[in-house]
């Protein structure tokens, strides 16, 4: 088993298969660093192998909610807190990666698209080490956040696509109304 691993995503919002890939992270080493990747507009930026991932309307949940929403789902999931971190991970400026995680951990990730492979290039080029979990046609993702904000915008049930803290956090945070403020459609509560 590796010491450290780390393992990254947007998680706008946290969805069971996000939290299946965290878990799948966790069972390889003894701490998980979770990297919040997009953690302020900031350091987002577009990029041509998955573009509007850096968008407004993808990224409606703060570094912060997120944070909350991880450490609550892994702890709900069994996982005790002292083995794992969250933090910021800039996905796109990898001259900043040193200052957020470990560059000497196994860095976990798994690949459905080009974006995937693309990550996969850029940790190899900085000489990381790289585990892939699984690979899979984009067919095969399952649950995607894109959905999850969807069915939320639509006024659909969503609460059967997240663990049960992150229901509880993501209605008391007001995110669907938020959603739908944020695409100027009624329903669409003020902060």
């Amino acid at each position: 088993m590796t010491e450290v691993g780390v393992i990254h995503g947007r998680f706008q919002g946290l969805h069971n298969d996000h939290l299946t890939y965290l878990l799948a992270g966790k069972a390889r080493c003894r701490h998980l660093v979770v990297g919040i990747t997009n953690p302020d507009p900031t350091l987002a930026k577009e990029d041509p192998a998955d573009p509007g991932r850096s968008g407004t309307a993808r990224n409606p949940l703060t570094y912060f909610e997120r944070y909350t929403l991880i450490r609550a789902a892994l702890v709900e999931a069994g996982t005790p807190w002292e083995e794992f971190s969250v933090v910021p991970l800039p996905i796109n400026f990898p001259e900043l990666y040193r200052h957020y995680v470990p560059l000497d951990a196994v860095f976990y990730l798994t690949i459905y698209d080009s974006w995937g492979r693309k990550k996969l290039d850029m940790f190899r080029s900085l000489g990381l080490k790289t585990e892939v979990m699984w690979e899979k046609p984009p067919s095969g993702k399952g649950i995607t956040g894109s959905e999850l904000r969807r069915r939320m915008i639509a006024g659909e049930s969503w609460e059967d696509l997240v663990p049960t803290s992150s229901a509880v956090l993501m209605a008391k945070w007001r995110v669907p109304e938020r959603l739908r403020r944020m695409q100027g459609l009624p329903g669409g509560a003020s902060q």
